[in-house]
């Protein structure tokens, strides 16, 4: 360690012994008495292995709990230099991110010339490759061994959740990702001489592709676990994101709702589409919600209102079309809203409502399901906040039950312009989905979009037979 560094910092060393049988505990304690060393030096001795994972754990809530503002990870295989320590610090001092990590893949050729096997160089750059494209990141490496983190960082994710193995290193990255972290790399030189290296190659890299991908999947709303739950209230609005540049029920009820027509927009989730409907249908539109309108959003009147307290005194006569988009299945009671639904509108016989849910019959869930999941994710049909899940058949039962007449069911292919982004990937699933949709709506289709009428009531039914018992009876 340079001098310069307990010049600048006020730096402690944690030996954080893992059980070895190298007299790693031994030969550190002597280090520790000897002072030879600028600053202090703690050593623990853990009694049961905990692994490369593990340890580190243990290291970070060390620092967390004795105040620490930076956290310093350096193998002790010696292929690391310390005197670049004090480089990679001083970004998180200067508040220039959140975690710098040293990078022995920015100089071209660097790594090989320090001695890495080539093996190992090709290896690390395939699953940096890999990673990268999985997580929409630009990282030279994913697999340094030289990492300072802010403390400060560490204390907002749950890296306690991560692996105790080997891959603990790229499950706290997707972390920082998915936390909108700033993570910077620095180049530093690279040593390889005869140490002896622990790591199963093959399992590592299995265990690195199956942590991205899964959470990837759970960016893309297939899957769930806590330990990459860390957007931290980024959602909010922007949790029910506009979907009207592609397929789906934002833009299929666009398209139904007629020029000029008023209407009401349960649930607006940020009014984007009643936005739209104003500017190219010339709509008057109330959007209604528990959370505000987006910013930029305007509508003709706004309403915050909570629709698992039902309908309130919100006053739905002289609606031309009531929107319930993505919403009944955030409902704790479906039926009682619909049932209320429908007694409202009694005095708006012609009003017509567009509501659309997730499919819970999409194969995709099928095939989860056949292999033991059912995963709930940050969206998509297994969304966390949902309460009632559906399919075509007990949808149109909902309706059908509370006195609507289901006038058409339309099958909508899965949101893949928001997962892939608008590119010929995600245009061809998009036409393989759609085709499927027309062949089995019932298993391909990702939502269903439903246009409901009104069923004349009982007591309009009877009201009627005593008008017309009466006209017959004059003849």
């Amino acid at each position: 360690m340079p001098p310069s560094l307990a010049d600048e910092y006020h730096v402690e060393v944690l030996v954080l012994d893992d059980s070895s049988q190298d007299r790693t505990f031994e030969t550190s304690r002597v280090v520790q008495r000897g002072g030879a060393v600028p600053f202090p030096i703690h050593v623990l001795l853990n009694p049961v292995n905990q692994g490369y994972g593990g340890n580190q754990k243990i290291g970070y809530r060390y620092a967390i709990d004795h105040g620490f503002d930076s956290v310093a990870l350096l193998h002790g295989d010696g292929q690391y230099a310390p005197e670049c320590l004090p480089d990679l610090v001083r970004p998180l001092r200067d508040g220039a991110a959140d975690a710098v990590f040293g990078s022995r893949m920015l100089e071209k050729s660097g790594a090989l010339r320090g001695g890495m096997p080539f093996y190992k160089f090709a290896g690390n750059r395939i699953l940096s490759w890999f990673e990268n494209r999985m997580l929409g990141t630009s990282l030279s490496e994913f697999h340094s061994g030289y990492r300072v983190y802010s403390v400060g960082a560490l204390r907002r994710l749950p890296f306690e959740f991560n692996t105790s193995d080997f891959h603990f290193d790229t499950e706290i990255i997707v972390q920082l990702v998915f936390a909108g972290m700033r993570i910077l790399e620095l180049p530093i030189p690279t040593y390889y001489g005869d140490e002896i290296c622990h790591v199963n190659g093959l399992k590592y890299a299995a265990d690195v592709t199956t942590a991205v991908v899964r959470a990837r999947s759970q960016r893309m709303g297939f899957f769930y676990d806590r330990r990459f739950d860390c957007d931290f209230g980024r959602a909010g609005v922007a949790h029910y994101e506009a979907k009207l540049n592609y397929l789906s029920p934002h833009t299929a009820a666009v398209d139904t709702v007629r020029q000029g027509a008023r209407v009401l927009d349960l649930g607006c989730a940020g009014g984007y589409v009643g936005a739209t409907l104003r500017r190219q249908r010339g709509c008057h539109v109330t959007g209604v919600d528990r959370v505000p309108l987006g910013p930029g959003v305007e509508l003709d009147a706004f309403v915050l209102w909570d629709l698992n307290d039902g309908l309130g005194a919100l006053d739905l006569r002289d609606y031309d079309y009531v929107l319930l988009l993505d919403v009944i299945e955030h409902l704790s009671s479906p039926e009682a809203f619909v049932q209320e639904l429908r007694n409202k509108l009694k005095l708006s016989p012609a009003t017509v409502v567009l509501a659309s849910t997730a499919n819970i019959g999409f194969f995709i869930n099928r095939l989860m399901l056949l292999a033991g999941q059912f995963n709930y994710g940050k969206r998509g049909i297994l969304d966390l906040t949902h309460c009632r899940l559906f399919t075509f058949s007990s949808f149109r039962r909902l309706f059908d039950q509370s006195g609507f007449r289901v006038r058409q069911m339309r099958g909508i292919p899965g949101p893949f312009a928001l997962a892939f982004g608008d590119s010929r990937l995600s245009r061809a699933l998009f036409a393989i989905n759609a085709a499927l949709v027309r062949l089995s709506r019932g298993l391909f289709s990702y939502q269903m979009f439903f246009v409901v009428e009104q069923q004349p009531s009982l007591e309009y039914l009877l009201e009627r037979a005593f008008e017309y018992s009466e006209e017959r009876t004059t003849f």
